[in-house]
């Protein structure tokens, strides 16, 4: 294990999935008052002393966003990406009350939205909402279109696919690499919802399960999917994306440049806050394109939060809070060194 790292005592045998129902972005409290870390916690560097405590998270706690009315009241034009007249929208804290926002000014059932972008009716990967929305963005709801099973057989160990969720119990595909087993196949696209691996229903689901899933089929096997593909306008039919990596890398690039940005939060209140620094972007670049490399999923918001928690931490104190804030996803010892890494290389401009 590099750099001798040490794991806590529970490790080995915690459930690398989380509870049922629990979300995984969490808001995060300010950091506890300096002490040691304890005995037989992980640490990114030998015998570098944590300078705080993990952030704890407020998750799972009892803790319950507060009543609309101390919420932002932010409206935002909306529209169905397949085509309908402008909507608004307003008091929403996070991903799925917004999705009811929707629903109801659009008539329809919100377990219909696949997922949204921002200023554009495509399903462009690069302007995926997230957690955080431009004050002057425009908002594209993708309800459910054509449903299809696909039999695919996996020939090769990769089967080429990258896979995000919506926030909301709804895993799709973000990126297809040109020329892998999936591409190959013709039949899967991007933005598609995946709603069953052979048979077996996926909806609910985080991005990292249904990676998981994926890619323990064993190779030779013949798999079905069954996927959901967004409703298109007439303009979109029969469209398919090309280049080299299909989809986009979504997130940060979407946002409006130089703007004020409403974050949504899992539990508690939405804050108004700055777009996004260069250096926040750069690192959230860098970290999610390591979390495609190390687990198959893109996710720009994971992503920036693993850059909120190693912004301001040595070595030390980020892998612990790691693991306090984000241990449901159990990331390997080398995987949070790499993250720390490409954080502190983008703080010193060296990405």
């Amino acid at each position: 294990m590099p750099l001798g790292f040490g794991r806590s005592k529970d490790r080995a045998t915690r459930s690398p999935f989380p509870a049922p129902g629990a979300l995984h972005r969490s808001p995060l409290s300010p950091p506890s008052p300096p002490s040691s870390p304890a005995s037989g916690s992980r640490s990114l560097v030998k015998h570098e002393a944590s300078t705080t405590n993990p952030l704890e998270t407020l998750e799972g706690r009892g803790v319950h966003a507060p009543p609309a009315s101390l919420r932002p009241r932010l409206a935002f034009h909306a529209q169905l990406a397949h085509g309908s007249s402008t909507g608004r929208v307003e008091g929403f804290g996070n991903v799925r009350e917004l999705y009811g926002r929707l629903a109801e000014q659009f008539d329809i059932d919100s377990g219909e939205i696949l997922f949204c972008t921002l200023n554009t009716h495509h399903p462009d990967m690069s302007r995926l909402l997230g957690g955080q929305i431009g004050l002057e963005d425009f908002i594209f709801a993708h309800v459910k279109g054509h449903t299809k099973v696909v039999l695919i057989s996996k020939s090769e160990d990769a089967l080429g696919l990258t896979i995000t969720d919506n926030g909301a119990g709804f895993a799709f595909i973000k990126r297809i690499k040109e020329g892998s087993v999936v591409d190959r196949s013709r039949q899967v696209l991007v933005g598609d919802h995946i709603e069953e691996i052979n048979g077996e229903t996926v909806v609910g689901c985080r991005h990292y399960e249904v990676a998981r899933k994926l890619k323990e089929l064993p190779r030779g096997a013949t798999f079905s999917l069954r996927l959901v593909e967004p409703k298109k306008a007439f303009e979109q039919i029969s469209q398919r994306e090309k280049g080299g990596m299909r989809g986009g890398s979504g997130g940060l690039e979407g946002r409006s440049e130089g703007r004020g940005t409403l974050r949504l939060r899992s539990t508690g209140p939405p804050t108004l806050e700055d777009a996004p620094s260069d250096f926040e972007v750069r690192a959230a670049r860098k970290v999610d394109d390591l979390l495609e490399s190390y687990m198959g999923i893109r996710d720009m918001e994971l992503a920036a939060m693993m850059v909120e928690l190693g912004r301001e931490s040595s070595p030390d104190s980020f892998a612990a809070a790691i693991d306090s804030s984000l241990g449901d996803f159990c990331f390997p010892d080398e995987v949070v060194f790499d993250v720390w890494g490409a954080i502190d290389d983008a703080k010193k401009g060296r990405i």
